[in-house]
């Protein structure tokens, strides 16, 4: 088992939901010395609103670059200049309803993004194995289940929108880098994120902006699509067990053991809302609608996350009602947040997704 010191980490995607939670994360831990550098497309889903405290906290140790990972020159330069010696790759486009409209840019993103940094380091890093670079991917990346079973770390990848196909593709890329040049890489897959600082297109804040708006709550065909659930600080503390102790070529599923299907899971927001923000709950659930099914939706997503538990010690610390709590009291807490990312983008992309269907 590693003990890996990280001292320049290069956080890619890491003005976005997951990588700011993740930077955030760092830095509110002792034993975290290191600096950070934070490459961000600033796409419309990148938010330095999400960092403005760590800039003024941590000066000499935290860096933004508003750079893409496709932009092979820059990243490079970067990488070189300020001696990096791990990289966590979170850039994406994640959205899977955007990937079905528009799958090019997912491509771009994260096949081309992925293969440029794994390709900038491998030929910056050489032969070094106390480095290490850290793919971040998706449960998404295994296909659909049935009513029984979960997704294992030997369960064969099978994606099934552009979104999810495209991921398959950077991980796959970046378990060849280990084969074949040994760089020093490891992969998380993980189940659906909550908590803090998400883009309010995703379920949890978009229900949460529609139930304080009084908008139409829309559940795809018949709202009884599983998934398993994790909030966003389980999330990253397993991706940083992984950094610290994970073994190069490994790939570990981080899961919630949290299987909620889209309804019920609606039903448990309008509770939490209700009793959090003093809103009746028979008007909340009233304004659960379904709309025509997503194409190609997945039934059913459950992750074994038995492998980071026994091998690394991690474990959840977030039940799903304990999490969701939290969440809602930040978004209720943080409307000044919300009101500047809804932008006339993002009311456009709501339109089109859910009121035209």
């Amino acid at each position: 088992m590693q003990n890996r010191l990280l001292k320049n980490i290069l956080v890619t995607g890491g003005a976005g939901f997951i990588g700011a939670n993740f930077i955030r994360y760092l830095f509110s831990l002792k034993e975290f010395k290191g600096t950070i550098f934070n490459v961000d497309a600033l796409t419309y889903a990148g938010n330095l609103m999400n960092l403005n405290d760590i800039s003024e906290k941590y000066p000499k140790r935290y860096f933004f670059y508003h750079y893409n990972i496709c932009d092979k020159k820059k990243i490079s330069e970067l990488i070189q200049k300020q001696n990096i010696d791990t990289i966590i790759n979170f850039a994406a486009e994640s959205h899977v309803d955007r990937s079905i409209i528009n799958p090019e840019t997912f491509i771009k993103t994260n096949v081309s993004g992925t293969f440029n940094l794994l390709e900038t380091a491998r030929l910056f890093w050489k032969d070094r194995q106390d480095v290490v670079f850290h793919q971040v991917s998706t449960d998404e990346v295994y296909g659909s289940l049935g009513k029984k079973g979960f997704f294992k770390e030997t369960t064969p990848y099978a994606p099934r929108s552009p979104y999810s196909a495209s991921k398959a593709a950077g991980d796959l890329i970046a378990k060849s880098y280990y084969h074949t040049y040994q760089l020093p890489v490891t992969v998380s897959n993980c189940s659906n994120n909550y908590g803090p600082y998400q883009f309010p297109e995703k379920l949890v804040p978009l229900m949460l902006n529609n139930m304080l708006e009084n908008r139409p709550l829309p559940l795809y065909g018949d709202g009884k699509h599983i998934r398993d659930w994790i909030y966003v600080e389980d999330h990253i503390s397993g991706i940083w067990s992984i950094l610290k102790k994970g073994n190069a070529g490994e790939s570990y599923n981080i899961g919630g053991d949290n299987e909620y299907e889209n309804k019920r899971l609606v039903f448990l927001l309008c509770e939490i809302v209700a009793e959090e923000a003093g809103l009746n709950i028979e008007k909340l659930t009233k304004l659960i609608t379904y709309v025509k099914d997503r194409q190609g939706h997945d039934r059913r997503y459950a992750i074994d996350c038995n492998k980071i538990k026994d091998t690394l010690g991690w474990k959840q610390k977030f039940t799903m009602m304990k999490g969701l709590k939290k969440t809602v009291r930040w978004y209720l807490t943080n409307t000044l947040w919300t009101e500047r990312v809804k932008s006339g983008e993002y009311l456009d992309w709501i339109k089109i997704c859910y009121n035209n269907r």
